[in-house]
């Protein structure tokens, strides 16, 4: 039983020092003795109280001292192990957005107003989004290791006040007919048809090869996807599989496809008779002029190029600018706008579930919207 300097009992492992601050200690549930301090009677007791209450439900952290930088190592090397190499890319990326900002940080440390900060400055929606998911189950998995004692994760904010939320592109039927004349002649045109006329994703159409192509049963075969992944300093291409079973799947070539995929052939046999492929890609229907294969990046330029080339030439009606995702959400809305079944439309998209679907795509056309109000009752 400890005592003050007066020598009045202050309660088991509670005791002052010769400068008046009081102290406790107890040994927690690791076995190591653990000292606290305070200037009150009434705020040392508390304090014990508290930390013994933590202990005893083991509320209270292992070690102090991780940082988040060390937990994503540790998250990663353990939990996200047979992970595909794309995913592994994509948590890599998004975690990336908040290294600067919170990798240094103890896990300890981190609290809803620190990591809303490093939230805030992301650019967009999307963005906070995606690592507000990657946070989460980061740590989530820190509480079951006992390193923090809740997921302050769960508390941020993904829409900063004032912006309006990022919604997915949906080109116009105008919008399409002028990208259409503005690429006829040139190798983003296949591309643009392909996306808009099938909702493939980009990885799919860069990765389609020609014994995928069935012209005679007038069907793509969606098998596989092209990824560009890290190796040793540089970087490879490389054929993945889909994400999932339902990835994997046929789709009807329309008459424009069909037609656009047979000029994309004659273009391609002229450009084999003058360069050699690279090795294990001699057959994809979608390469550069050099026979070589084209990363994500040379499609989102030539998009940025062609957006700035239009507004160039028609200034007074602004084209905006959108990415490939754009033209797969594209053809999603413009299907649903045109009555097509759900299920059909989670079949042609290669999504796992239905609720995907449902949830990423049922957006339908305002004129649409307004045709079926016109049934109902006169609009005005």
């Amino acid at each position: 039983m400890g005592k003050s300097l007066k020598g009045k009992e202050l309660g088991k492992g509670i005791s002052q020092r010769k400068d008046g601050l009081y102290q406790a200690r107890f040994i927690n549930r690791f076995g190591k003795r653990q000292t606290i301090y305070a200037k009150t009677v009434h705020e040392i007791t508390k304090k014990l109280r508290d930390e013994q209450y933590q202990d005893e439900r083991q509320l209270n952290v292992v070690n102090t001292n991780v940082t988040l930088d060390e937990w994503f190592d540790i998250w990663m090397d353990t939990c996200k192990k047979n992970c595909r190499d794309t995913t592994k890319r994509t948590y890599m990326i998004q975690y990336n957005r908040l290294r600067e900002k919170l990798g240094w940080r103890k896990l300890t440390t981190l609290n809803v107003v620190i990591v809303q900060d490093a939230f805030n400055q992301l650019k967009t929606d999307a963005s906070r989004r995606d690592c507000k998911a990657l946070l989460v189950d980061i740590l989530n998995r820190a509480m079951e290791a006992d390193l923090i004692v809740k997921n302050i994760a769960l508390s941020v904010k993904t829409k900063i006040e004032g912006k309006e939320r990022d919604e997915k592109r949906v080109l116009t039927a105008e919008e399409i007919q002028l990208l259409y004349q503005a690429t006829r002649n040139s190798q983003m045109y296949p591309f643009f048809v392909l996306a808009l006329e099938t909702g493939m994703r980009m990885g799919e159409i860069l990765g389609l090869t020609w014994d995928c192509v069935d012209f005679e049963g007038g069907i793509i075969h969606v098998e596989k996807t092209l990824c560009y992944l890290p190796n040793h300093g540089t970087a490879i291409y490389e054929f993945h599989p889909p994400k999932s079973k339902a990835g994997k799947r046929n789709i009807p070539m329309s008459k424009l496809v069909w037609e656009t995929l047979q000029e994309q052939k004659v273009w391609h046999d002229e450009v084999k008779a003058r360069f050699e492929p690279q090795e294990g890609f001699a057959d994809l229907v979608f390469t550069s002029k050099t026979n070589h294969p084209l990363h994500a990046s040379n499609i989102r330029g030539a998009i940025g190029y062609l957006v700035d080339r239009i507004n160039t030439q028609n200034p007074e009606e602004k084209f905006e600018f959108f990415t490939p995702h754009c033209l797969r959400h594209t053809f999603a809305t413009n299907c649903i706008a045109k009555g097509m079944n759900p299920k059909t439309l989670q079949k042609l998209l290669g999504h796992n579930s239905m609720q995907m679907t449902m949830d990423l795509y049922c957006h339908v056309l305002d004129e649409t919207l307004k045709e079926e109000m016109a049934n109902i009752t006169e609009m005005v």
